[in-house]
This record gives C-alpha cells, structure tokens and sequence, in this order.
C-alpha cells in the first residue's frame, strides 16, 4: 500500500536513528532519497554489528536502508550542493541527524531550508539536543543507555550496571521522528504549513522510561531497586521474572502468590498470604520458586499455568521461536533484492493496514545508484545531458 505515496523525502541521516525514520516512511509508499558523500556514503555501509557481510557492506545497513535511492553528492562542492538545493525546493520532508552546528555551516539549517521550501517538515535527531553542556556529545546507543539510567533496570542487584543488547536508544528516537514528521504532513494538509521536528536521542530513551520515571518522581527520589533474585523490572513484585526449569527457562508475570503455591504445589509459598509481602519479600519468594521451578521441564509448568490463565511463557533463542507456529503465521520474514540480484531475508514493517502488510521487494541501494534517474526527475541536469549529447 502507497499511503504516502508523492510524499519526497531527503534523507542526509546516517547509521541508526534517522535512516529507521525514513525507512518507515518508505514503507508507507514515500519516495526516499538517502543523500551520501561520495566514494564513502553512509558510515552504515561499514560499521558492522557483526562479522556478517551482504555484498561487502554491513547487514544492519542492508536491513534499515531497503526500498530507498541512493543520490551521491559532496555537500562541500558548489555545483553538488546547487543540486542539492534543488532537490529541496520539490521535497515534502528533509531530516538528517549531525551534530548540532554541521548543517549551519553546510547552508542547509531549517531557516536556509525553509527561505528555499516554506512548506517543508525539516526534522533533525541530535544525541543531547541543541543546547546545553551535553549538545557536542557523540549520539551513540551504548552512551545514551548509560547516561539515562536504563542500565539500572536490567540484571539482578548485585550485578553491575547492564545495557539492552540492540540499538533502543537509536530505534525509539528514529519512531519518534516518524511521529513527528508524519503529524506536521496530516497539519500541513490543512494550514500548508511546514515544520521543525527536533528529538533528541536522549529525550526518547527518557520517555521510554516514563513508567519507571514516574514512580521515581512521586516517590521521594528513591532510585530503583532490582530484584536480588530473578530479576525483570525493579518495580514490580514477585514472581516477576525469568526462571531456569529442568530443560529451559520460563517468564513469569504479574500473579498471585497464594494461586501459584496451589496450581504448583509449592507449600512454602503459602507463608505469603499479604500482597505486600509480594513485593517487600519478593526476593524471598523468587529464591523459593526458582528452587521449585528447576524440578520439572518447562512444558511441564506451562501446562498446568496456561490452563489457569497465568501469565507466562517460555523463553526462547532465535532457532526455537522460528520453529514456532505463533511465529510463522505473522509473516514477519521477507526477502529484498539489491540491484546486483542479491536475495536478503530480513524483516517487514510490523504496520498492518486494512489487513494488508507494508512490504517492498528492494533493497539497500549502491552508493550513487539512482543520481542519473533522480537528475532527470527533478531536472537537475541540461536537456543536453539528459539526451546523452
């Protein structure tokens, strides 16, 4: 489905948090022209998440960066950044996430952009925002976790400081852009209106925290205390957590102790009858459980648990949950193909629209792939050159 369909974007973002904006954007049928440096281009293409290799670039450039056109050109050089302009004259959204000041000193701020397209959604991630002590800082994930506090939340007490092992700093900053420019399109459909949509990675990761965060403001400053034990959200009371069976592990929910000591014959549990034990003794009765739990397979527990409603699942790798029914019939899987004929199995858009799935069947762009048919579609180039004399 073509939902954005004639919308144009620029896209002068690099590795994470932008290009996943724009790469919703493609998948609701907008046009995405990924602007990068010759010869170079995109950081992306060369920053690896791991020792896997898609026609020499990385896989998570290949995986964010599909269904996009790849325009080459030195910001630098007058005759390219002339074309550049043009090119924002006919956009509908530019975003791009350097640092604070970069764009200043390339002429391409909102101001310069906005003289040029008033009606343009101009969107821009920074790490810190654009003022501040902090606003020079590199905006990379791993930083922005432990700057933020999410790595308090994660592990048993006793251990250190622990990160979310994915980019959620960079993916949540590139949803909230997404959200941004798409509201400043629906406004600009009525008023003609164009905007300035600015988020900060570190902005999102603090709202991604706005649950934790909230019972810290409204409850005297006390910092978060993981469970010593089985530890899964440092707010929530037993049995929440993830717990080692015969053969597996199991993720137990919110639910009620007393419940639990009946449906799993655990009698120890039964000394716990006051729901503010279940938190203030958490540890006590997560110690008690995991004892009780190692003594039979994970199926076994779920098939006295599932029945009674309890809120619960197995834990599985990558292997098992593919193997999963539940799993294969959300579709989730599809397969791309660069223009050197390369099939790539990565993931679709989760947005389901009218029962229809956002799919596109092309990948990442070479670098500079598309600058001939994007010249000529925006008449960039003499008529003399489009004819080839």
């Amino acid at each position: 489905m073509q939902l954005l369909q004639d919308i144009i974007v620029l896209d002068f973002s690099q590795f994470l948090s932008g290009p996943s904006a724009a790469l919703r954007l493609a998948d609701m049928g907008a046009q995405v022209i990924k602007i990068e440096k010759p010869e170079t281009g995109d950081i992306c293409r060369y920053l690896y998440v791991s020792d896997v290799m898609i026609e020499g670039e990385s896989t998570i450039f290949h995986a964010i960066n599909r269904n996009k056109q790849s325009y080459a050109a030195d910001l630098k050089q007058p005759e390219d950044l002339e074309k550049i302009k043009r090119l924002i004259a006919r956009a509908d959204v530019m975003m791009h996430n350097f640092r604070p000041g970069v764009m200043e000193r390339l002429g391409l701020d909102y101001n310069t952009v906005k003289r040029i397209n008033p009606s343009i959604v101009y969107a821009e991630v920074s790490g810190y925002g654009t003022e501040g002590p902090w606003n020079h800082l590199p905006g990379q994930d791993l930083l922005l976790q432990a700057v933020s506090g999410l790595t308090w939340l994660s592990n048993n007490e006793q251990e250190g400081p622990t990160p979310m092992g994915v980019a959620v700093v960079d993916i949540f900053a590139g949803t909230h852009v997404a959200q941004g420019i798409l509201a400043c399109l629906y406004r600009r459909t009525i008023s003609g209106e164009g905007a300035l949509v600015q988020v900060s990675m570190l902005e999102s990761i603090l709202d991604f925290q706005f649950e934790v965060l909230t019972a810290y403001f409204n409850d005297g400053g006390q910092l978060p205390v993981r469970s010593a034990v089985n530890a899964a959200h440092a707010y929530i009371a037993a049995p929440y957590g993830v717990y080692k069976t015969a053969d597996g592990y199991l993720s137990l929910a919110m639910g009620n102790i007393l419940t639990l000591a009946s449906l799993l014959g655990c009698r120890p549990l039964e000394a716990f009858p006051q729901p503010a034990d279940w938190f203030t003794r958490r540890d006590e009765i997560k110690t008690i459980l995991a004892a009780h739990l190692a003594g039979q397979s994970t199926a076994y527990w779920l098939s006295i648990l599932e029945p009674a409603d309890i809120w619960c699942a197995r834990v599985l790798n990558y292997d098992e949950l593919m193997q999963e029914e539940g799993y294969k019939i959300l579709n989730m899987e599809m397969v791309v193909k660069t223009s050197n004929g390369l099939n790539i199995t990565t993931t679709r858009c989760p947005i389901r629209v009218d029962g229809h799935l956002l799919v596109s069947k092309t990948g990442a762009p070479v670098l500079g792939e598309h600058n001939e048919v994007i010249e000529r579609q925006f008449g960039l180039v003499s008529v003399n050159s489009a004819v080839g004399i």
